[in-house]
């Protein structure tokens, strides 16, 4: 995977399969980085797909500023925020969330991991919406402080700090639910 622009050059250039390789390289992280600001992962979906629509509708520019995979999650970051405005004006009933069953030889070993990464998704998303949004884009997806700090709209100092507060306050969650997670 390159880091995305040379895909998106392509896509800009006529080539209308170069965004089928966004969005597999991208989607998932994208949508799991959403979730962190919905808290539901429909609306995360929703909010991801927007994103990729303004890409192959509006086509904006991308100046070059910063990393592609940046620029990409501000545009779902917004669109993520302009979903909860308009959700906020009117009343939802959440819906249970949905398993996926493997078609894999160890389903045993995959419903435990996806236990544990659900526990820690929904342990991740009791912290504060700005401490579950820093660990999920310099843990998960990798962002260096200065990319989440422009994701985030925040300083480098301010990343840092939430980092430290979010990893205390996950820690002391996960303490307080005595739950273990390898690596952690």
């Amino acid at each position: 995977m390159d880091n995305g622009i040379s895909s998106y050059n392509r896509f800009l250039s006529g080539d209308k399969d170069a965004i089928d390789i966004i969005i597999r390289d991208y989607k998932d992280g994208l949508v799991y980085y959403l979730y962190s600001i919905t808290g539901d992962m429909q609306l995360a979906e929703e909010s991801a797909i927007d994103a990729f629509v303004k890409l192959y509708v509006e086509k904006p520019p991308f100046k070059g500023s910063g990393a592609f995979k940046t620029w990409l999650y501000t545009i779902g970051r917004n669109k993520a925020y302009d979903t909860l405005r308009k959700l906020s004006k009117t009343v939802t009933v959440p819906i249970d969330d949905a398993y996926y069953i493997s078609d894999g030889n160890n389903i045993e070993d995959k419903v435990v991991d996806d236990e544990r990464r659900s526990d820690l998704r929904r342990i991740i998303s009791t912290l504060k919406p700005e401490y579950s949004q820093v660990l999920y884009l310099t843990f998960f997806e990798g962002f260096q402080n200065d990319e989440a700090a422009k994701i985030m709209k925040k300083s480098d100092k301010q990343i840092r700090d939430l980092i430290y507060r979010a990893k205390n306050a996950l820690k002391r969650e996960i303490e307080k639910e005595g739950v273990t997670f390898y690596g952690l």
